[in-house]
């Protein structure tokens, strides 16, 4: 029996707030933030290789920014417009290798990937109009057509919930807490999240078997006040999943 070890295992200083997947290059990017510190960072790591591109990229303003999305190697940032609320302007386009800045413009707003690149708008019109840009140099080439710049698909998966009265007595070392888990399978492998309470304390594992036998086990949250949502997802062969709200794990299966 072969166990499982984590291809990727990097820390950071704060929540891991967001991920998102650019389907081009396998790039995963990272949105960080500490609230003790009101400082939001990003960070990108290679699902394929196993490289950490870099960590701890952030912008001039240190709170009301996050992540768009990661597309074509482009990592796309944003702006909040009021610390209030959830509106977001200007897009900041960085190189998902070397963090360097690739372009930046503060009149539009991201909207979503096309399969044809991002879909943008200029917020200082109403309504909006949608419009494609190129990615790589930030730059809109014409407006967005919904039959011709379908929605870019991905290749993520998400567990599904299923009843814990569905799983094989005695198949986990664990008695889950709670009617559900989180159930995916893939390859040879069945992984599963469960919460389970001991002495008390409520936590959450992750579990992998294959067969019948455990080949991957890590404890992701202990002493948690309430069930999480699904812990991990699947990108290909590539399991990714948050440990301690603070660390970025992927496995190959």
């Amino acid at each position: 029996m072969t166990m499982l070890q984590p291809f990727i295992s990097q820390a950071f200083n704060g929540t891991v707030w967001r991920l998102q997947i650019d389907e081009v290059t396998e790039t995963l990017g990272i949105e960080i933030r500490n609230e003790a510190d009101k400082q939001t960072s990003f960070a990108t790591l290679n699902l394929s290789t196993g490289k950490v591109n870099f960590t701890n990229f952030a912008l001039p303003e240190r709170w009301l920014t996050g992540v768009e999305a990661v597309y074509n190697g482009i990592i796309l940032l944003h702006y909040y417009k009021h610390e209030s609320g959830p509106e977001h302007k200007a897009i900041i386009a960085i190189d998902s290798t070397t963090a360097a800045e690739v372009w930046s413009n503060y009149s539009l707003a991201f909207d979503h990937i096309s399969i044809n690149g991002p879909v943008v708008y200029n917020t200082s019109f109403q309504p909006n109009k949608l419009m494609l840009a190129d990615v790589l140099t930030g730059q809109t080439i014409r407006p967005y057509d919904a039959v011709v710049d379908k929605p870019l698909e991905n290749n993520i998966v998400v567990p599904v919930m299923m009843p814990a009265t569905e799983m094989v007595p005695g198949m986990l070392p664990d008695e889950p807490y709670g009617n559900m888990v989180h159930y995916l399978n893939h390859n040879s492998y069945i992984i599963v999240s469960l919460h389970t309470l001991k002495n008390g304390l409520l936590q959450q594992h992750l579990y992998i078997t294959e067969g019948s036998n455990v080949v991957y086990h890590d404890l992701l949250n202990h002493d948690i006040q309430k069930l999480q949502p699904e812990a991990f997802v699947l990108h290909k062969n590539a399991l990714v999943y948050i440990k301690n709200k603070a660390e970025i794990k992927v496995l190959k299966i």
